[in-house]
């Protein structure tokens, strides 16, 4: 036979195209084994193949992977054990009253990042999930579990709420407590009949803080656990029922202290109001008195000023009246009394007129002789008459000259 040319017809073609196909498949897929990419959240352990050398990477970019094996962990990450999918189960806990509960939660969780630690937990737990399962879960279970003997399942849930959330981060952080036993006198949840009981009390050192039982694992790993925070507890039953009741009968204290407050305030108010209503109708009075004051005043204002109007008047009418009678003083003295001795003179005639109307005699003698003259008795009284009346008047008839 003879032996195949391919550098001959289209075979040498297809050889050469399962090549460079070949070749760009090896490129494709190989290259995500040469270089990795490190996200700024993350820290990233290459594991070089033959040696097994370990390189830490926490600064994010391009780096060489060169077909070894990668392993990522979270620089900050909130572990939850609420009991959810991809999430821790529920922490157990146990009260000295004997009553039980879950608790739900979570708490934050931040790695070193200096290398030799990240080497040091990588060796010896490998990956994020065992660090979350193996190394945080254990201390916070721990810590719950030295933790719920300090206190009943009622103090839990109301008056050591704070307390419990307090003993178990810090547990959980620093180590669990040394603690010792003490009797107590509780109530127990489920006969609801008050009996001795074991609690256990957390023992201090002489600087007053809490001694330690044993070191938390997050210490040695540079592990760093902050805000932690719980659910809802989830209670027996019977510690359901018995916080139930408790917290009816606390309602109803608490009601009855505010009812009676209301009633203590009540009556402040009344109090306040009879005083206000007794103020308004003191200072009403005092309007009405005010206002009696002022037309008062008013009145006497008034009455003050008409009577200064009358002096002004009186005054007024003295000094007309003065005047007057000194305008007539001396237009009498200036005419010596002419008027008035004319008007006198007017009725002196006008009387001896009507008396001499009234004459029955003889106005003419009815014998005349000689030189007689004027012998008439009326001629004669009507002459002596006007001589009188000019001489009381002080008046010249004689015709001037």
């Amino acid at each position: 036979m003879n032996p195949i040319n391919l550098q001959a017809g289209p075979i040498r073609k297809y050889v050469l195209g399962a090549l460079a196909v070949a070749a760009f498949l090896f490129f494709l897929f190989g290259v995500k084994q040469i270089v990795e990419d490190v996200d700024a959240k993350e820290i990233v352990v290459i594991q070089a193949p033959f040696t097994g050398t370990l390189n830490v990477y926490t600064t994010p970019g391009t780096k060489m992977q060169m077909f070894g094996t990668v392993t990522r962990y979270k620089k900050s990450f909130q572990y939850w054990f609420d009991g959810k999918e991809n999430h821790g189960a529920q922490i157990p806990i146990k009260f000295y009253d004997g009553g039980h509960a879950n608790i739900p939660g979570s708490i934050r969780v931040d790695m070193p990042l200096d290398e030799p630690t990240i080497i040091k937990n990588h060796v010896k737990y490998g990956s994020q999930d065992a660090i979350e399962s193996q190394l945080v879960a254990p201390v916070l279970t721990k810590a719950v579990y030295f933790a719920g003997p300090t206190m009943t399942s009622k103090e839990s849930y109301a008056e050591k709420k704070n307390d419990l959330l307090y003993y178990v981060e810090d547990q959980a952080t620093h180590g669990v407590y040394k603690t010792r036993q003490k009797e107590v006198r509780a109530t127990d949840p489920l006969t609801g009949q008050e009996r001795t009981m074991t609690a256990v009390e957390i023992v201090l050192g002489a600087n007053g803080k809490p001694l330690r039982q044993e070191e938390s694992a997050v210490i040695e790993a540079k592990i760093r656990l902050s805000n932690l925070s719980f659910g809802d507890f989830v209670y027996d039953d019977v510690v359901k029922q018995q916080i139930a009741v408790q917290q009816q009968a606390i309602m109803q204290v608490q009601t009855a202290i505010a009812n009676a407050k209301r009633a203590e305030q009540d009556a402040i108010t009344v109090e306040q109001q009879g005083k206000a209503d007794a103020a308004k109708a003191k200072w009403d009075k005092e309007v009405i008195k005010a206002q009696a004051v002022t037309e008062a005043e008013q009145k006497r204002d008034v009455a003050k000023l008409n009577a200064e109007a009358e002096e002004q008047n009186k005054r007024a009418n003295i000094l007309k009246g003065e005047g007057e009678a000194a305008y007539k003083r001396l237009v009498t003295q200036a005419n010596n009394n002419l008027e008035l001795k004319l008007e006198a003179y007017k009725e002196v005639q006008k009387n001896w007129a009507e008396a001499f109307s009234k004459f029955q005699g003889n106005l003419v003698p009815s014998y005349v002789s000689g030189n007689s003259g004027n012998n008439s008795n009326a001629i004669n009284w009507m002459e002596i008459m006007g001589m009188k009346a000019a001489k009381d008047l002080n008046l010249d008839l004689k015709p001037d000259r």
